[in-house]
């Protein structure tokens, strides 16, 4: 939601086209989030949970550095998202400057290639690069979900096949998903035009996974930062507890 929130935000600011409808948003929501999050659920402990010291009884369930960490996967989605969008619209030729006034393609600019103002921003000039920013946004959210089997541990300790559910909530909404993607091909072309999409080339999901791929490096990469933080508050805690011991110690004596 983070990093929906972002990538709307972004284009609104920069001016350009919105890369996901309404009706793209409310798939999202409820086809494509739901299965995955609901068999998140169903995740095994972590393997060293044990060596682990007891968390505060004040402690929040989302500590500031998940709030954190959320916040610049969110970022990154965000960003990719209205990335996929704009690397679409700079592959014909148009520029950042004039993507943000795309309104006012005829008067202050011209596309070139041979294309026209309507062959950029209607039908399904426009249809594709939402569709490669809607198919990108499933796929973050596919691959952050298989790395979610353990919030700390890395995806090579911890692999999403430790949880079978998961594999199935990311399977069966994805699954959906290019269902309506290519429902042109399958002889439902209202269904993919209900939904502002249009069937993806092998160049397009090359595209697509450059731009949501790496959601798993950053996760990695927090995952990582986060045993650190982890680590040193432990150290910190027991340092805690062993002076609180050596205390009562000293007072008992006394």
């Amino acid at each position: 939601n983070i990093g929906e929130i972002c990538a709307i935000l972004f284009a609104t600011i920069a001016g350009f086209p919105e890369p996901l409808t309404a009706m793209h948003l409310l798939w999202v929501n409820l086809v494509t989030d739901g299965p995955p999050a609901t068999a998140l659920g169903f995740n095994p402990p972590d393997p060293d949970i044990m060596t682990q010291l007891p968390r505060p009884s004040d402690e929040p369930i989302m500590t500031r550095w998940l709030l954190t960490r959320y916040c610049l996967t969110g970022l990154y989605v965000g960003l990719a998202t209205v990335g996929v969008f704009v690397g679409h619209y700079m592959s014909l030729g148009v520029s950042l400057s004039d993507l943000a006034s795309w309104s006012k393609c005829g008067e202050l600019w011209q596309p070139g290639n041979d294309l026209m103002c309507s062959d950029l921003f209607q039908g399904s000039g426009r249809m594709l690069p939402q569709t490669l920013s809607l198919t990108t946004l499933v796929m973050m959210e596919m691959f952050k979900a298989l790395s979610a089997v353990s919030v700390d541990n890395s995806l090579t300790r911890v692999g999403p096949q430790k949880n079978p559910w998961l594999m199935l909530g990311v399977a069966v909404p994805l699954l959906l998903h290019i269902a309506v993607v290519y429902s042109e091909k399958l002889g439902l072309s209202a269904l993919g035009e209900s939904f502002g999409l249009v069937p993806l080339s092998v160049d397009n999901w090359i595209t697509v996974l450059k731009w949501s791929a790496p959601i798993l490096l950053v996760d990695e990469a927090l995952k990582a930062v986060g045993r650190l933080v982890n680590k040193e508050r432990d150290e910190e805690r027991a340092a805690a507890a062993a002076a609180a011991a050596i205390q009562g110690k000293q007072a008992k004596h006394t």
